[in-house]
C-alpha cells in the first residue's frame, strides 16, 4: 500500500491556484517555432485519448481541446490523486501569414503537433528591378 506524508501542503495549496487542480485542470505547455516554410506548435498531452483531443480554427484562432479522464471500473481504487483530470483547453491566435486550409495534427508520445504551411504571400520574394531606355525618365519594377 502506499503511503504518503506531506510536510509542504501550503506549498502545494499555492501551486494548485497557479498551475490548476483536479478540477480546473492547468494549462497544457506548448513549443512553438518556425523551420524553413512551416510553423509547428507541440502540446504536451500526456495521458490523453487520441479520441479526445479537438482542433479547431475559426479564423485566425486555433483551439486545442483535450480530456484525461480517471481509470474507473467496479474494482478500481484511488490510492494517490496529483496529475491534472479534466478538460484542458488552450488557443493560439495565429497571424494572416499562416495557411491554416493546409494545417496538420499528429499525436506521438504523448505530444500533439500542429504543422502549418506558411502562406505563399508571406514567404520573401525576390523583387527584380528592370530599367528602360535612359532618358525615358521611368523605371519599371517586376516581381520574380
Amino acid at each position: 500500500m502506499l503511503m504518503r506524508t506531506d510536510p509542504f501542503r501550503e506549498i502545494d495549496r499555492i501551486a494548485e491556484q497557479f498551475f490548476g487542480t483536479t478540477t480546473r485542470p492547468a494549462v497544457m505547455h506548448l513549443d512553438a517555432y518556425r523551420d524553413g516554410d512551416h510553423f509547428y506548435a507541440a502540446f504536451d498531452l500526456p495521458g490523453v485519448d487520441p479520441d479526445s483531443i479537438d482542433c479547431t480554427v475559426e479564423r485566425n484562432v486555433l483551439t486545442v481541446r483535450a480530456e484525461r479522464r480517471r481509470p474507473t471500473g467496479e474494482n478500481v481504487e484511488l490510492v494517490a490523486a496529483e496529475r491534472p483530470m479534466g478538460t484542458f483547453t488552450r488557443q493560439l491566435f495565429l497571424g494572416d501569414t499562416l495557411d491554416t486550409d493546409r494545417l496538420e495534427a499528429g499525436y506521438d508520445n504523448g505530444v500533439l503537433t500542429l504543422r502549418i504551411p506558411v502562406a505563399e504571400r508571406a514567404k520573401p520574394r525576390r523583387i527584380t528591378v528592370t530599367s528602360t531606355a535612359e532618358g525615358n525618365g521611368h523605371r519599371q519594377l517586376t516581381t520574380a
